[in-house]
């Protein structure tokens, strides 16, 4: 068949079926399987003909059986040395799920079946060499690892199938850019082996199957979801009783409101998944839900392996009615059969809402049946767009990593580790067979062998172009199979069980852990009793407090794409329209139903702000119209274009506005919003003006030039120099040790800055699609208005107060709770007149008016712990632009410091709280003091919102 063919369905059920020869037509019927699914049905004839396919079907509808049947099929009987079957997953609980599904066919059928990954004992890796399995399920990491043993390569030269489960997941990382180069590697050992991917969630299925087979045929067997499920959008409204929730659980009566609406779900239903966008979400709803008497679990990656086998047991036994998890549940961890799955907020992309609804009704010819709870104007919109999209099919392309140079220096490493030497051009050809490096040039990679060559990695014979081993090859390449950046975590271990609870991010600890502070994991309450930095262990003992602080752990915002938020502005247009000429929000909304088929209460809700919008007279961005609203320092560009579109142009508005006045823009976003900050003279005719007169081919250069000094581009070079060796992080210098600013100045003009600047655009902007908006605007597809004044719309955005489960208008506990936080927070104390005093300590015991020991001075300079470059550039003899920024900025600290003692302290302490935001917060003048403690927590919330880009 040709790339992209279309398998059609066997219209006999039992036809399927016959395909397979007889041992597994009676494993078969023991085991119960009379009818083939629908996804057997498409996908078993192209199988059985050895083909490689792509299956596309929900998570939980048969997917492993149907690529597994005629796997077995095609081995049972054989008599091999070596490994017949890999089957690679994303997550090592998936191996572990795997295997025991896998364990009765292996028995039933004599073939032996066995896991492999980063927790596999030594002994059971020295028999699996010595005598390996017919099948073995690993991870892509592991797969890696293989080629590196003697033995191990001779077992994988017998390897005729390889099945990758969840691919999806894989392609839009660079793991499965790793991992396509790592099945060439084994093409040139074991040959042309069948190849098949399973994905729950694709918009073109085509780029699946390139992915998975590079340069070689595929067909696509796939079935349609969207058909098979069953979408309700909710929007609780608080009531009187929820008043009541409230206060009982610390919240605010629309938190109280939804914990509610959870919990007469779960109530209605024998086994619910409750899906959740973050961690701290996760934590803060489930103690929440925990405290209100819910009979639920939860589960996401931060806990610690033990809890979570425990408690998917637990769920799958029946033992608790719900589950409250992130995104790894997305993924097919066996918990049992699932009856509703309740999405709390918007799931921001419709491939999330299918994999997560997905896990519902699994029963032969069930309905998926799930839940979104939503929030907001913004999120009501955005869940009906998204429910709407996920029961017509209509998901988003997945954003494969194209030419990810690091991924070609670590698979250089690889195949040096495998073969022991190769020609470079060898290597070259095996790499750019796979599909992501099909445009990689032959001088980019030679850039990269010299840098990894020069960097001690390999060895690069240049008499013959071959590459060889060395000594640090074999360092580098273990401390690198991972393509997912290393980041410090802290172990949480109870002090009264002994186990461990979960871990918490690096940042969290430094912030926040300190003896005596409660914060919460697993839905329970812990106090810290001691914080062991050189271990990474934080030591706690269980209590009961219904307000602990909810831990923050790393991890990327769910970007929201134009599919989605340009489907909100058509929305908004037919909507506004309506109410502009006279209609009310009810009839609206009945009106509305006829597409978006949820309840008319639910869309009313979502009309709030257009409603008053439309009152005003004012007009509303939609999917072909921006507005620019806003003035005196605050301006909003209205924009329905998604995150990264919405970056790119907030990026490109602030560096170009920020150039008429010499003055820096803030920036927030959000999918429909771009809010600036800007300084005084700029006025809405030049961000219109902005959008009006940039010539749309000059938007690569000036973000490429804006990103030159943002702290992510930073973050993201010590990343990168480590997968390229440029930072030997085995000999104990890791990326958070080098100086951020000296690793961008010695590595602009190489390909480990090339590739940071690409995977930061990638991950976080489209140059593209800014281009396409600008050409919209100065081709009058797109209109731009603008309105003097703030808009409800304009300032109408999701804010993050759903998200950090913190009331609008804080209560006094939670107030105290804030106000306990940064008493507790730590801050370097650095004095700006000698520079000899520098002190870290705790916000409580710094002095009403600090001055410094040794020169007696009030200069001094209150910053974050973690902001130690900045008392290395105030101290620096010679400073570049951004040390004279951060010196600036710690003057701007002191001087804050000298007028307003430890008022200044407290709000410099706070969370993205800088120098100006804190002279604003102080400049309020606020009598009570809870009022000023409101204000820091407002700021906190902006800071919250705002994306990667702080410069």
């Amino acid at each position: 068949m040709t790339n992209g063919a279309q398998s059609g369905r066997i219209d006999d059920a039992a036809a399927a079926f016959s395909l397979l020869g007889t041992e597994l037509r009676s494993a078969l019927s023991e085991r119960g399987f009379e009818t083939p699914t629908e996804p057997q049905r498409r996908a078993l004839p192209p199988l059985v003909d050895g083909e490689n396919v792509v299956v596309v079907a929900p998570t939980g509808s048969g997917k492993t059986e149907t690529a597994m049947l005629p796997v077995f099929d095609a081995i049972v009987g054989e008599d091999t040395f070596g490994i017949s079957a890999l089957y690679i997953t994303p997550l090592r609980a998936l191996n572990r799920d795997m295997e025991q599904r896998l364990e009765w066919w292996g028995r039933t059928l004599d073939i032996d079946i066995d896991i492999r990954h980063g927790d596999t004992s030594d002994y059971q890796r020295q028999q699996q060499a010595e005598n390996p399995p017919d099948v073995l399920v690993t991870t892509p990491e592991t797969l890696q690892a293989m080629f590196t043993g003697e033995k191990l390569r001779r077992a994988l030269e017998d390897v005729e199938h390889v099945v990758i489960d969840e691919i999806h997941e894989l392609a839009v990382s660079k793991r499965g850019a790793q991992l396509s180069v790592g099945l060439e590697h084994l093409r040139e050992l074991a040959g042309p082996s069948q190849r098949i991917g399973l994905s729950a969630t694709v918009d073109d299925p085509d780029e699946i199957g390139k992915l998975l087979t590079g340069d070689r045929e595929y067909t696509v067997a796939g079935v349609d979801i969207g058909s098979e499920l069953d979408i309700d959008v909710r929007c609780p409204t608080p009531t009187e009783e929820d008043e009541r929730i409230a206060s009982e659980l610390v919240t605010d009566p629309e938190i109280a409101s939804h914990v509610r609406a959870i919990d007469e779900i779960i109530s209605e239903n024998e086994a619910t998944l409750v899906f959740v966008n973050t961690r701290q979400t996760a934590e803060a709803i489930g103690s929440r839900l925990k405290e209100y008497g819910t009979d639920i679990g939860i589960h996401h990656g931060s806990l610690a392996k033990e809890t979570r086998i425990e408690i998917e047991s637990r769920f799958k036994d029946g033992d608790i009615a719900g589950l409250m998890c992130t995104s790894s549940m997305e993924l097919g961890i066996d918990v049992g059969h699932v009856d509703h799955v309740v999405q709390y907020n918007s799931p921001r992309q419709v491939t999330r809402l299918l994999q997560r609804i997905g896990r519902a009704g699994h029963r032969e010819d069930a309905i998926s049946s799930g839940t979104i709870i939503a929030s907001h104007p913004d999120d009501v919109l955005e869940s009906l767009v998204i429910g709407h999209s996920a029961q017509d099919g209509h998901v988003e392309p997945a954003a494969i990593h194209h030419g990810s140079l690091d991924t070609v220096a670590n698979q250089i490493a690889g195949l040096v580790m495998g073969f022991g030497e190769i020609q470079a051009m060898r290597a070259y050809e095996i790499i750019t067979r796979a599909y992501p490096f099909q445009d990689l040039s032959e001088e980019q990679f030679k850039q990269i062998v010299r840098e990894i060559a020069d960097n001690r990695i390999v060895w690069l014979e240049a008499d013959d172009d071959r590459l060889e081993k060395r000594r640090g090859t074999w360092q580098y390449f273990y401390q690198n199979l991972s393509m997912i950046p290393d980041e410090a975590t802290y172990d949480v271990e109870d002090v009264v069980s002994g186990r461990q609870v979960g871990t918490l991010d690096e940042r969290f600890v430094v912030n926040f852990a300190e003896p005596g502070e409660i914060f919460i994991q697993g839905g329970e309450m812990w106090r810290i009793t001691e914080v062991d930095e050189e271990e990474e262990v934080v030591t706690v003992s269980p209590i009961e407090d219904p307000a602990g602080e909810v831990p923050s752990w790393t991890g990327q915002e769910i970007p929201v794409t134009r599919q989605v938020a340009e489907g909100v502005g058509e929305l908004r247009a037919v909507a506004s329209d309506q109410l502009a000429a006279g209609g009310s929000d009810t009839s609206v909304a009945r009106d509305l139903t006829r597409r978006y088929e949820f309840g008319p209460e639910t869309i009313t809700a979502g009309l709030e702000q257009l409603s008053d919008q439309a009152e005003a007279g004012y007009p509303v961005a939609t999917d072909d119209r921006i507005v620019v609203e806003g003035g005196a320092g605050s301006l909003v560009v209205n924009a329905c274009f998604g995150h990264k579109i919405n970056e790119t142009l907030g990026r490109l508005l602030s560096a170009l506005l920020g150039q008429r006045t010499g003055s820096s823009v803030g920036m927030e976003i959000d999918p429909y919003r771009i809010e600036l900050d800007v300084p005084h003279g700029i006025s809405l005719a030049d961000a219109e003006e902005v959008l009006r007169d940039t010539d749309p081919e000059h938007v690569r250069g000036l973000i490429e030039l804006s990103l030159k000094n943002a702290d992510a581009l930073k973050f993201k070079l010590a990343q990168v120099a480590a997968t390229f060796g440029a930072l030997k992080r085995w000999r104990g210098t890791g990326s958070t040790s080098f100086g951020k600013t000296r690793l961008l100045d010695a590595l602009e003009d190489t390909p480990v800055y090339d590739e940071a600047l690409r995977e930061l655009i990638h991950e976080e902007l489209s140059i593209e699609g800014a281009q396409d908006v600008l050409r919209g605007v100065q081709s009058g597809e797109i209109a731009v208005e603008t309105v003097g004044e703030h808009t409800p719309v304009g300032t109408g955005g999701r804010g993050s107060g759903t998200e950090l489960l913190t009331p609008e208008n804080a209560d006094a506990s939670v107030i105290e709770t804030v106000k306990e936080r940064l008493q507790n927070d730590r801050v370097i104390l650095f004095c700006l007149h000698c520079q000899e005093y520098e002190r870290t300590k705790p916000v409580k015991r710094v002095r009403d008016q600090p001055s410094c020991p040794n020169c007696e001075s009030t200069q001094i300079a209150a910053l974050n712990p973690w902001d130690d470059e900045t008392v290395a550039a105030v101290r620096a003899d010679e400073k570049g632009d951004d040390q004279e920024k951060q010196t600036e900025r710690a003057y701007k600290a002191a001087s804050l410091v000298q007028s307003h003692g430890k008022r200044a302290v407290i709000a410099l302490a706070a969370r993205g709280v800088g120098p100006r935001n804190a002279a604003r917060i102080i400049n309020k003048l606020r009598e009570d003091e809870d009022d000023f403690y409101r204000d820091i927590l407002s700021r906190e919330r902006e800071y919250a919102r705002t994306r990667s880009f702080w410069e």
